[in-house]
């Protein structure tokens, strides 16, 4: 999920979940002034009512409605949930990076490849008249038989188990009943708790470990879709393998924004700058956060650290704006947008990709 990077919310890929999303102007890292506002995705407060409706055409596409939001899912009472689960409110955004030793690192792989099969698996239930409420049972189940836990579920008030964003939608939409069309392109963000070892007994007490986040995000292709959507989606992926290809120990993270920008300019795509990646681990949103668009703020990379890229390009203006629900963020124009997402693990040579399809 995206951090939200403005002042209020973050206003942290989270204004809203670090949906991409942290503070856009101020990135988290080494900056107390970066708020990140989480609804996630900081970026994860979704009320009950989001239905995905066309009714009137908006540029090739439908626009966007509020549908109907069903119930929670519930999670079995014996898998581990994230301290944030239970409170209406959003977690506060830790300014401390997430840096892992050698059992920490395996925990994060585990929990990155689990995250990656889940996001695959709802891309293939992508089609013409699917809802993204049913795209959401499906992962709910996969990843609670998998032991895990739905990070976004309960995140600052979220309803559902997943992000799932269409069309002009930036990121944090809640699935709903509205069937998805033809021609539509479609943002899965999922992100995973994984509890890998189990509680031990230390004399007399038992000793809790804790789970560890795995985030992600990939665009789909609803059945026919437009050579223009197309190209947004193809570019926006390449944005993130870029970006991801300069990133290694020692690198300054605004390297990040820079060369994400320059691929957006070169096709004349916007930058969506409210939302951020962020740092993960133990903690679903924390610094540094990821600006990806060009910045000054300081920063440099270091081994162990895992941290989230996920860029988002609009065809349009990258402004946006939050529907009532809170979490829901569409561009503003109703332009269409585009988001990919992975969660990175700096080595001693470069990075690993932890969320790469297995």
């Amino acid at each position: 999920m995206a951090s939200s990077s403005r002042c209020p919310l973050l206003d942290c890929g989270s204004r809203a979940w670090p949906r991409a999303t942290c503070s856009p102007e101020r990135q988290a890292h080494g900056s107390a002034r970066t708020l990140v506002y989480a609804r996630k995705k900081s970026g994860f407060a979704e009320l009950l009512l989001q239905k995905r409706q066309g009714e009137q055409p908006h540029g090739k596409h439908l626009k966007l409605k509020p549908g109907r939001v069903s119930p929670p899912l519930s999670v079995p009472a014996d898998i581990p949930r994230p301290p944030y689960v239970g409170s209406a409110a959003a977690p506060a955004f830790s300014m401390e990076p997430q840096v892992h030793d050698e059992s920490g690192v395996a925990r994060m792989r585990a929990a990155g490849e689990l995250a990656a099969r889940v996001r695959d698996f709802a891309g293939s239930l992508i089609k013409p008249g699917v809802t993204t409420d049913e795209i959401d049972k499906a992962v709910h189940k996969m990843i609670v038989e998998a032991g895990a836990y739905p990070s976004p579920l309960g995140y600052g008030g979220f309803p559902k188990s997943v992000c799932t964003s269409v069309n002009e939608c930036i990121c944090h939409g809640i699935p709903d009943s509205r069937p998805l069309q033809d021609g539509d392109i479609v943002n899965i963000d999922v992100t995973v708790y994984l509890n890998v070892c189990k509680p031990q007994r230390c004399q007399s007490h038992t000793v809790l470990f804790q789970g560890y986040h795995g985030d992600t995000s990939a665009t789909f292709l609803c059945g026919t879709v437009s050579d223009e959507a197309k190209r947004l989606v193809e570019v926006t992926r390449e944005a993130l393998d870029k970006a991801i290809a300069v990133c290694g120990p020692g690198v300054e993270f605004k390297k990040i924004g820079r060369t994400i920008h320059d691929v957006a300019d070169k096709f004349k795509y916007g930058v969506v700058k409210r939302f951020v990646g962020h740092g993960i681990g133990t903690i679903f949103h924390c610094a540094p956060s990821i600006l990806h668009f060009r910045n000054n703020e300081p920063g440099r990379m270091q081994i162990g650290q895992t941290f989230t890229i996920e860029p988002m390009l609009t065809m349009g203006k990258p402004d946006d704006l939050i529907w009532p629900d809170n979490w829901t963020a569409v561009t503003v124009d109703g332009s269409l947008s585009a988001q990919f997402e992975h969660t990175l693990l700096v080595t001693g040579d470069g990075v690993q990709v932890l969320t790469r399809a297995p």
